[in-house]
């Protein structure tokens, strides 16, 4: 997946420099698409999107195991008693719900108020794009 129709990963995840200068970055467990097991995974945030990948080695050559657009996150909540499991969150979208595990309560804290800021900050700004422009009338 390195080349895609002639695109490199910068192209492919909207030009996202993922490999340095995170908003956030930290280990989270994941479940796995198609096997339902708890995964570690490495997940950066930046720029309105969430990464996930394999290592905490993160370079230019990179590629991200998956990718969360935040402007298609409708909520972030916790989720310990949903799955019971403790540190769980749950970041739902219009088609799906996706749960991570945290190692520690304050990390799930943290990962919880950082999304919810993007999500808030993105949709702001969506609403402010699709605002007609009457300055000019």
């Amino acid at each position: 997946m390195q080349v895609f129709w002639g695109k490199g990963p910068k192209e492919l995840y909207g030009g996202v420099e993922y490999w340095h200068t995170p908003e956030r970055c930290g280990w989270l467990q994941k479940q796995g698409e198609y096997v339902k097991t708890w995964r570690r995974r490495w997940f950066v945030m930046k720029q309105g999107k969430i990464f996930w990948f394999k290592s905490d080695v993160v370079t230019p050559d990179s590629v991200p195991r998956g990718v969360i657009d935040v402007n298609k996150c409708l909520s972030i909540k916790g989720a310990e008693d949903t799955i019971n499991k403790a540190n769980a969150f749950e970041i739902s979208t219009h088609s799906d719900s996706m749960y991570f595990i945290a190692d520690t309560d304050k990390e799930k804290e943290d990962w919880i108020n950082a999304i919810g800021r993007a999500i808030v900050k993105h949709s702001r700004s969506l609403l402010e794009h699709d605002r007609p422009d009457y300055t000019n009338s």
